[in-house]
């Protein structure tokens, strides 16, 4: 039997909301406390002023010595900012130059490969809590183009899939995405998590797709948690695997961090 413990972690680009700052050390004093040995990262600046032009997927992976880590961009530019962004494509991998915010995935395993699944932004926007120096405000936000990220694993009992998503907040878009995702995987080598913030609350993700929701916690806002936005699906893991689930409010992101504990056998 083998224990790992695979997380999930919106960065919010490294801010700490009540502050309104970044510093790349509190993110990753931050990485430190979770102790992951596989964590999915959202919202994950790369070469942004805002942030101090730190590599944010390279600041946590080397805080969990990861032997394996990727970012892959969803935009160019800055999300929010008047001059605006452009879509990432397919075809930008990681030696894209310039101002980027995607996802990320670190990992203490060695990846045998890494699959990316894009998806078009909904084509209106919606009014958003969103963090600030004075303290959250409603914003009209227009959505963002989505991706996923898939690794296959080398696990200590064989291949072992892992797959981070950061979905859209636009109601039955967040949906259709989630689905496409588990179809996705589903012939990727089990067990297969799916995890990340899907912008949909509670028990909704395992209804919606009949996998093993492994954590029921809170976890947004991050200094009161009341609904779960983040989460951690699994298929293929035997019942009985999870060991511990937590949520982690940290010194950064306006979200708690989500890890699940778990055992493996051959």
């Amino acid at each position: 039997m083998t224990r790992l413990r695979i997380g999930t972690f919106n960065l919010l680009h490294g801010m700490a909301p009540r502050e309104g700052t970044v510093d790349p050390e509190s993110l990753a004093d931050s990485a430190r406390m979770l102790d992951a040995d596989i964590v999915g990262l959202q919202e994950v600046d790369r070469n942004q002023e805002r942030s101090r032009f730190a590599d944010q997927t390279q600041i946590v992976g080397s805080a969990l010595g990861a032997v394996a880590m990727r970012f892959v961009p969803a935009v160019h530019g800055t999300p929010g900012e008047p001059a605006g962004w452009n879509a990432a494509t397919a075809n930008d991998g990681e030696d894209t130059t310039g101002p980027t915010y995607g996802i990320g995935m670190v990992s203490r395993l060695p990846v045998r490969s890494w699959w990316v699944k894009r998806f078009e932004p909904a084509p209106f926007s919606l009014p958003l809590l969103v963090p600030g120096e004075g303290g959250p405000t409603f914003l009209r936000v227009p959505d963002e183009p989505r991706l996923a990220l898939a690794a296959v694993i080398e696990g200590p009992q064989g291949p072992m899939t892992v797959v981070t998503a950061h979905l859209s907040f636009v109601p039955v878009y967040n949906v259709r995405q989630l689905r496409a995702i588990t179809r996705w995987v589903a012939r990727m080598p089990q067990p297969v998590f799916v995890l990340g913030d899907f912008n949909l609350p509670g028990s909704l993700p395992q209804r919606l797709t009949g996998w093993t929701s492994l954590a029921k916690a809170p976890t947004y806002p991050a200094y009161r948690p009341r609904v779960q936005f983040d989460h951690v699906l699994a298929r293929g893991l035997p019942a009985g695997s999870v060991i511990r689930d937590r949520a982690w409010t940290l010194p950064v992101s306006d979200h708690c961090a989500l890890t699940v504990d778990v055992e493996l056998s051959g």
